[in-house]
């Protein structure tokens, strides 16, 4: 028999592995859990695609996501001015009534506009879905777009991002290396250069009727998260019935972009807000299309440049080959799209160590290639590009997105455990082979800031 002292001696030890099993068991069973709310369930309704994700809670968010993003635009700020007009006067509302309305049900509304897309999106108390269904088939067909707004809110807030845009030299380096990349279509500047005149293009009339085509039903998805799926399919077929199923024929239209071509070249820009130099290479399209490649989401979670851990550059191999550079940030990533990716490797800071720690860059990359890396390395880059996918697809910002996306273009939605299991099964062959493919092919390198500083193409031993 056990005396008293040796089971008050074990007791905590076995508590600990109690709780520890448990812990696990618990986490296991959150997991399985959660992964049903996240599976999109899919239908039609009044004409319109339909995605909800039923997750328990006592908030829900629903959005309107159009095929209308800078891709699609006829002339440059289209896109801009359709986000900006969002949520502002219609033919049954002020801008001051819904503003008044919404802040008094204690909710959020939004807009934002990608390359492919623009997001009209309500987060709302549950109980509150009748009312943000109706909103947002309110703003999609029956906004003003008064002369007045535009004049007065719209164009000054365009030309306030222009200079947000040139101020940032990372951003206008991965706005240039889309256009090296693909020319026009996913080329199109996300917002207007401040060299561009979008000003003689916009009009209210012509916001107007580039609205109609953007925000008719065949080009529309509406992605929700939350709510019940039979009471969002019910409010959706009530409020969208009257939305137009296409718009009429104009020369404000959307431009049915054809499909994304890689070319690659080289493009500097001088710049005295900053410097950065973006390498980018054709990637991954997202999940459910023939360009989708999880291969690619894993080359740049083992390339990395930013560490997870704090203090640390972690298994990075970007990160650690840059370490000797502290005036430089580095990072990589795959910006998916609907027929296309572009994989890019950034480099900001000082122009006297990007140079150098471009090199250090594409050497890394030559590795990766050859297949010089820890097969540990790859098994943590596995594990990081698929927390970050299933990240992304919990995110609302992006999930929503690309499901709405992803319905609208005819692939399916972004589906979780479908994702992880494409992530899972990457090898390490498939990891050397994308990386060798990039440089056996031509590159696309933009450079921004003191030109006399930063490196050409040539410079990093890249082909243009």
């Amino acid at each position: 028999m056990l005396s008293r002292s040796t089971i008050s001696r074990n007791a905590p030890r076995a508590l600990q592995q109690q709780c520890s099993a448990a812990g696990a068991t618990s986490r296991r069973g959150m997991a399985s859990a959660a992964t049903p709310g996240l599976q999109y369930d899919v239908s039609e309704s009044a004409g319109v695609k339909v995605a909800n994700r039923e997750v328990a809670g006592p908030t829900g968010t629903l959005a309107l996501v159009s095929k209308a993003g800078t891709r699609y635009q006829p002339f440059p700020g289209f896109s801009d001015a359709l986000e900006q007009f969002a949520f502002k006067s219609t033919l049954k509302r002020s801008a001051l009534r819904i503003n008044r309305e919404v802040e008094l049900l204690g909710s959020e509304v939004s807009a934002t506009h990608s390359r492919e897309n623009v997001v009209l999106k309500a987060k709302f108390l549950a109980n509150d879905l009748p009312y943000f269904a109706e909103l947002l088939a309110e703003v999609a067909s029956q906004t003003k777009f008064s002369a007045h707004e535009l004049s007065e809110v719209i164009l000054k807030t365009l030309k306030y991002r222009q200079q947000a845009l040139a101020a940032n030299p990372e951003a206008v380096a991965i706005d240039a290396a889309h256009a090296v990349a693909f020319h026009r279509g996913l080329g199109e500047s996300i917002t207007p250069s401040v060299t561009t005149a979008f000003e003689k293009y916009l009009s209210a009339e012509a916001v107007a009727e580039f609205a109609q085509q953007a925000f008719a039903k065949s080009n529309i998805a509406i992605v929700g998260s939350g709510p019940n799926s039979a009471e969002v399919s019910k409010w959706v077929g009530q409020f969208f019935k009257e939305t137009p199923s296409a718009g009429s024929s104009s020369k404000y239209q959307l431009q049915q972009s054809a499909a994304s071509q890689y070319y690659g070249g080289e493009q500097r820009i001088s710049s005295k807000a900053g410097n950065a130099v973006v390498v980018a290479f054709p990637g991954s399209g997202a999940f459910g299309t023939s360009a989708y490649k999880p291969e690619a989401s894993v080359l740049a979670a083992l390339l990395g440049g930013e560490s997870t851990i704090k203090w640390t550059p972690g298994f990075s191999l970007l990160g650690q080959a840059t370490q000797g550079f502290s005036q430089v940030r580095a990072s990589t990533k795959n910006l998916a799209y609907s027929d296309a990716g572009l994989f890019t490797i950034s480099l900001s800071g000082k122009a006297e160590q990007i140079s150098s720690a471009g090199k250090s860059a594409i050497d890394v990359l030559k590795k990766a290639a050859a297949g010089e890396f820890a097969s540990e390395d790859v098994k943590k880059a596995v594990a990081l590009a698929k927390f970050r996918a299933l990240e992304s697809a919990q995110n609302l910002e992006t999930g929503v997105e690309a499901t709405g996306s992803a319905l609208i273009n005819g692939s399916k939605p972004y589906q979780i455990s479908e994702v992880a299991q494409s992530i899972d099964a990457v090898t390490e062959a498939q990891v050397k082979e994308v990386a060798k493919s990039f440089l056996s092919g031509k590159a696309s390198v933009t450079a921004v800031g003191d030109l006399f500083q930063l490196p050409y193409a040539q410079d990093l031993g890249l082909t243009v």
